[in-house]
């Protein structure tokens, strides 16, 4: 029995498995199913409880709606000798951006560089897992996308415009662990707002604001407007220029240019039946611009040159790799709330329960 100030553990096997019991019951191909299920389970032992297991309740709802194909299979629709277009048909995008970053990987190491944009994609959890792929081959990678509602107003404004378009940025070290930058280009992520909510947490003022300027820190209240783009969350920096926020709102910019105008996607107004979401996908090889270089033990250096000292700085990526190891030992935390929604989910589809617990973590 636990109290309101712990959370209960699972065994990530066992989260694995409740996921692809549902979607296997849901009707998705065995393959793709369990690519997106290992995506998601990394997400959850990363610590990024907003875009792992968290998400099957959105997924429900667009299999309900017709807004997902289950059954889609990526195409490549342009192939090029350093370059490709893949169409995701409506399907999950966690298999589509697997595919796509395969596919770069492939023609970084054919040609120096690799690109691959998507259109007709959905959401695909958390874009540090695509960006690790590269580096576990030694490769540079840029990973952008689009999401699918609009949340975050321009600089100064309260209309929400764009989506809050995160980009990852990941480099090999020679440790083995590569320099890993993954973030939404709005101050916070949108599904971050809905795990604030599931943890029962007050949000942070300067998050969400409504459409009359005024701040939202209702978790639940928060994440109900801003689906109904009845609120908008500011861009990286926050609310105005004093505080950087039109230098969130440029970066937001470029991702949507990079995901979106290259491969068609749709633009922040859609209204389709179906979603369109764009993603790019930039793998560089460096040893086609740094022949015999020490490319790795450069980037090494200036990881070590930056935790020299009494205080220990965290490089982006350490806090997520730190989550991977501690909860791979202790097991997933989930709230009640997200428990009740998988049990839920899984009563729906018909889906037997998995989850194995191993233990309570206290809240901070």
């Amino acid at each position: 029995m636990t109290t309101e100030t712990q959370l209960r553990r699972f065994t990530p096997e066992s989260l694995r498995a409740q996921i692809l019991a549902i979607l296997d019951a849901w009707g998705m191909r065995s393959d793709s199913a369990a690519i997106t299920a290992e995506v998601m389970v990394d997400t959850d032992l990363s610590a990024i409880d907003s875009h792992g297991v968290s998400m099957l309740q959105m997924y429900e709802r667009f299999l309900v709606e017709g807004r997902l194909d289950l059954t889609a299979e990526p195409e490549v629709v342009v192939d090029g000798p350093a370059f490709a277009v893949l169409d995701g048909h409506h399907g999950l995008g966690h298999p589509t951006a697997v595919r796509s970053m395969e596919l770069a990987i492939e023609k970084a190491r054919e040609s120096g560089i690799g690109i691959v944009v998507v259109r007709n994609s959905l959401h695909f959890g958390a874009l540090g897992f695509y960006a690790r792929m590269a580096s576990e081959h030694g490769l540079f990678s840029l990973v952008t996308t689009t999401t699918r509602t609009p949340v975050t107003s321009a600089t100064g404004g309260t209309t929400p415009i764009l989506g809050t378009n995160p980009i990852a940025f990941s480099a090999p070290r020679m440790s083995g662990e590569p320099l890993l930058v993954d973030m939404s280009t709005s101050v916070v992520a949108l599904n971050k707002v809905k795990a604030y909510a599931n943890k029962g947490k007050t949000l942070p003022e300067g998050w969400v604001f409504d459409r009359t300027g005024e701040a939202v820190t209702d978790a639940a209240l928060a994440y109900s407007l801003l689906t109904k783009l009845g609120a908008t969350i500011s861009p990286l920096g926050g609310p105005t220029p004093e505080t950087g926020g039109h230098k969130g709102f440029g970066l937001s910019l470029m991702s949507q240019v990079l995901s979106a105008a290259l491969s068609n996607a749709a633009g922040p107004l859609h209204s389709g039946d179906r979603d369109n979401i764009g993603h790019f996908f930039l793998v560089i090889d460096p040893e086609a611009l740094n022949p015999g270089g020490q490319t790795a033990q450069n980037v090494e250096q200036l990881v070590n040159a930056m935790q020299q000292g009494e205080n220990r700085v965290r490089i982006p990526g350490d806090p997520e790799r730190e989550a991977r190891r501690e909860r791979g030992q202790n097991g997933i935390p989930m709230p009640e709330a997200l428990l009740t929604q998988i049990t839920d989910i899984a009563g729906r589809a018909s889906a037997p329960t998995l989850l194995t617990e191993v233990g309570v973590v206290e809240l901070v």
